[in-house]
């Protein structure tokens, strides 16, 4: 029954612990911890506070030029850090928000993913489409 989903918070499908990284953090580090890790994002947290989010696609961002311009080298670029390309403005959800109201963020918003905070702001997990899809089917199944 899919009435079960209904019943379901971020806290009962998220993904934890969560893997955070510092904004000092180089590209080519965050590099490294993409390839050993599916995710898609980490949450950036400086100081205990979250102040920032890096996506695959940030990471890409990074390696855009002109076409008319010299080609940057990819040493160059990867020295970089986090705090370079990461998107600062968060949409994060609590640990008690619906799942039936985040799937409803995803699709609006056309996002993979959100840092889950608990009442004091500290990220706790992460839900991603993959942990709502798994809600889902679990909750289809009884």
């Amino acid at each position: 029954m899919l009435y079960a989903f209904l019943a379901l918070a971020a806290r009962d499908a998220m993904t934890r612990p969560v893997v955070t990284v510092a904004p000092t953090l180089s590209l080519a580090e965050l590099e490294r911890l993409f390839e050993a890790h599916t995710f898609n994002s980490c949450p950036v947290v400086e100081n205990g506070h979250l102040v920032g989010i890096v996506t695959k696609l940030d990471f890409l961002k990074a390696f855009l030029f002109d076409p008319g311009a010299v080609a940057p080298l990819y040493e160059d670029i990867v020295r970089k850090s986090v705090r370079e390309v990461m998107t600062a403005t968060v949409i994060t959800v609590k640990e008690d928000q619906p799942l039936l109201t985040i799937l409803r963020m995803m699709i609006d918003l056309r996002l993979k993913s959100f840092p889950v905070v608990n009442g004091d702001g500290a990220v706790v997990g992460m839900v991603a489409r993959e942990d709502i899809a798994r809600a889902v089917l679990k909750s289809s199944r009884g």
